[in-house]
């Protein structure tokens, strides 16, 4: 059985139906603050059968220590955490617990439980503001400039320290770029909290008419059209990067890092333009001054993980944005119109 906190979050949910998918059984540890119960039911619908679920929160070492004694998992996808750089700015504390304290109250209560394969979603931001691009893996990790990039990097290197202290670990640190897109289906996809704070879902709302304008931040950086480029990859693809991960990880102990990306940058304006072309229309937008934690440009070299996992993105923009807009515009208000509980999935009541 495969753990996946975090599981019924955006990334998450998608990774648990590609592990049901896979003939998996799998148990999700979601404490729901940015996602939903619905997610997990539609995962069900798709998959044909339902992924256990407990509610709480990875921080809670009594609870992991209950969960791991109550079920028989064997490796771990660790997802929960929180994401959103501008919050992360205005909320240092809250993610160096979320993202830090949380990944080690997991491997302390992992190693208790004689448990030692662990996939971590890290992300690029742990290479800080790189002066060379493509990133590889062999880059330094630098200084990132915010405190959500801080806390992944200082996450990971809890997790080398760990693996250099004990050699029964086997860990894999996934630094994605930027995850966009929506399964095919229309059924699962991201579904934030409150205003986005990544490019696609903002502008996915501004197209279903849940927000006036998209605001696009900084029009004057060192990049062709000035607006900052990134490596975005299909949400999809970025699970079976997961799976793929896990295998490898079957083989080799220590710690491995891959980069999970297409090896392609997009500017805002050139995704701007991509997307007015899939819903057939212009999308409003006004420019604003840069954000605090932005940087200019961050793309991948893939090729490492080509080469070890056998995997590489099989989804091009177009498709990316078409499987966000097909989720969007089917769910306007996402998983808010959902009422329904996770019905069919085994949720447990653990000590906490």
């Amino acid at each position: 059985m495969i753990l996946v906190t975090g599981g019924a979050g955006y990334i998450g949910s998608h990774a648990v139906l590609e592990l049901l998918l896979a003939g998996h059984e799998v148990l999700v540890l979601d404490n729901l603050c940015n996602s939903s119960p619905a997610a997990l039911q539609r995962v069900e619908q798709l998959a044909g059968r339902a992924p256990h679920f407990v509610r709480g929160d990875v921080r809670n070492r009594a609870l992991l220590k209950a969960l791991f004694a109550a079920y028989p998992v064997s490796a771990v996808l660790h997802f929960a955490g929180l994401k959103a750089v501008g919050e992360s700015v205005r909320e240092p504390l809250r993610y160096y617990e979320t993202n830090v304290s949380g990944s080690i109250a997991l491997c302390q209560a992992m190693a208790e439980a004689g448990i030692f394969k662990l996939v971590f979603s890290s992300s690029a931001t742990v290479y800080g503001e790189s002066p060379v691009m493509p990133i590889t893996e062999e880059r330094p990790t630098g200084v990132p400039t915010n405190p959500y990039g801080q806390s992944k990097l200082m996450a990971e290197n809890v997790l080398k320290g760990l693996a250099d202290s004990d050699p029964r670990w086997s860990i894999g640190l996934l630094r994605y770029f930027n995850p966009i897109g929506a399964h095919e289906s229309g059924l699962i996809g991201e579904d934030p909290n409150g205003t986005p704070n990544n490019l696609l879902p903002y502008m996915l709302q501004v197209a279903v008419g849940r927000r006036a304008q998209l605001n696009i931040y900084g029009n004057d950086y060192p990049t062709p059209d000035g607006t900052g480029v990134r490596d975005y990859i299909h949400v999809v693809d970025l699970a079976q990067g997961h799976l793929k991960a896990l295998e490898r990880l079957e083989q080799v102990a220590g710690v491995s890092v891959w980069n999970l990306g297409t090896g392609r940058g997009y500017s805002v304006r050139q995704m701007l333009s991509a997307f007015e072309e899939v819903i057939g229309r212009p999308l409003p937008h006004v420019y604003k001054p840069r954000r605090p934690g932005d940087i200019a440009q961050c793309w991948s070299d893939p090729s490492k993980a080509r080469e070890e996992l056998g995997w590489e993105a099989q989804r091009g923009l177009p498709t990316m944005l078409r499987d966000a807009w097909r989720w969007q515009s089917r769910n306007p208000r996402g998983y808010a119109q959902d009422k329904a509980t996770v019905a069919g999935a085994t949720q447990t009541a653990l000590a906490s």
